[in-house]
């Protein structure tokens, strides 16, 4: 089994949010995404998909959007992204059917090796520290993330975590997830959310204090899946 991941799909079944504003690279990115994922995921394959998967605001329109993804190879591990508006509660996700997809939502997931744990994330706090609503975001997504942790204790299988924010701060210090990641002795963290020259320009990438970090947004891997295990 191979473990592939790529972030920030942005499909769009309505055609209404193109993503050409971050450059001519986003021209036809879902086709892209849709002929080298078959081209090189297999059946047994596990890929991570942490976050930003659809543009839908509702979950029957996102429904088409994972359908598609659905019927691709592999076995999916889908975590949620800031744009991720139609994102629903356990069970009503759990009731859409979808064979080959998992959600990441306050638990974890082994399998063979590895085991996968994580959460969306957010801007680290000191950047919106005179906004009380974003602070109070940040803080409910390390809770979440440390209640994903916590299953992974006492396991020596290889540790996985799957955020879509990246685990840094405007000054690429660590923050505060990277702590706990840390904390609970995670091997590989995967991360998106960064697009366009701009964007790029913030990713860490390579082994930071024991962990490897991948950026994995779809842009900066030409939508492509990265191996990553």
């Amino acid at each position: 089994m191979n473990v592939y991941a790529i972030a920030d799909l942005h499909f769009d079944s309505k055609k209404e949010k193109p993503m050409n504003i971050f450059g001519d690279n986003w021209i036809c990115h879902e086709e892209k995404i849709l002929d080298y994922w078959k081209s090189t995921v297999k059946t047994n394959d596990l890929i991570l998909v942490p976050g930003d998967i659809s543009w839908a605001v509702k979950l029957e329109d996102a429904k088409i959007d994972l359908q598609k993804i659905d019927e691709l190879p592999g076995i999916k591990i889908i975590g949620k992204g800031n744009h991720d508006y139609w994102w629903s509660t356990s069970n009503k996700l759990d009731n859409l059917g979808m064979k080959t997809i998992k959600f990441l939502k306050n638990n974890f997931y082994e399998f063979d090796d590895v085991i996968v744990c994580g959460t969306r994330g957010w801007d680290s706090m000191e950047e919106h520290s005179e906004n009380t609503n974003n602070e109070k975001i940040y803080l409910r997504e390390l809770s979440r993330f440390k209640m994903s942790l916590q299953n992974t204790m006492g396991s020596n299988k290889h540790k996985i975590a799957m955020l879509h924010y990246p685990p840094f701060t405007s000054e690429q210090e660590p923050n505060e997830f990277f702590v706990l990641m840390k904390e609970y002795k995670i091997n590989t963290c995967i991360y998106g959310h960064l697009h366009g020259e701009e964007g790029h320009k913030n990713i860490i990438e390579g082994e930071v204090e024991g962990i490897a970090l991948y950026c994995v947004a779809s842009d900066y891997l030409d939508f492509n899946v990265k191996k990553i295990k």
